[in-house]
Parts: structure tokens; sequence; C-alpha cells
């Protein structure tokens, strides 16, 4: 059956949306949890295989992500990027949160 990026499907766990949503949502999710979510199509019920949803990523060009155990970064590397971006008034009044809430 023909697939359309913009086809309304149900995604198992987070409600209806385009199919071309479903599958980037479904490929941002780890492996394990991959393997457990289903789509259906919203006009006859239809469930998706494994290898429908495989093949429609690779033809749209949606990468699955990785082990987020294996390609996660420190969250000092993550914290500096951030401090990196923000202005300066922000990380003051970041700063001043953070010593009130030790306060406490």
């Amino acid at each position: 059956m023909t697939s359309y990026p913009e086809e309304a499907v149900r995604l198992q766990g987070y409600g209806e949306m385009t199919l071309r949503t479903a599958i980037a949502t479904l490929m941002a999710q780890p492996a394990e949890r991959r393997s457990d979510a289903a789509i259906f199509r919203v006009r006859d019920a239809s469930r998706f295989t494994p290898g429908e949803i495989a093949a429609l990523a690779s033809d749209w060009g949606i990468r699955p992500v990785g082990d987020s155990r294996r390609e996660a970064r420190p969250w000092t590397d993550i914290v500096r990027g951030m401090a990196r971006e923000a202005p300066l008034s922000s990380l003051m009044v970041a700063f001043l949160l953070g010593v009130l809430a030790a306060r406490r």
C-alpha cells in the first residue's frame, strides 16, 4: 500500500500525527523502545510493519538515533555549551536562583 508523508496515522503512546512526524518521533527513540512501538493508519487501522517503517525512514532520509549510552556527552560539556551561548544577564539570574535554592 502506498504511503504519503502527510498521511494521518496514530503512533502508539503519542496520538495522531502525520506519517513523517510519527517516523521521525519513532526514530528518535532508543532501539529498545523503537522495537515495541506501533504506527497505525487512521483510515483503516492497519499497522505498519517494522520493515515498512525502516524503508520509509530510509527513503525520507530519517536516521535512527544511536544508543544514547554510547553517544552521550559528559554533562559538563553540555553545560559549558549552554553557558557559552547564553547572554550574561541570563547567566546572572541563573546564578542568583542557584544561590537562593542552595540556601533553602
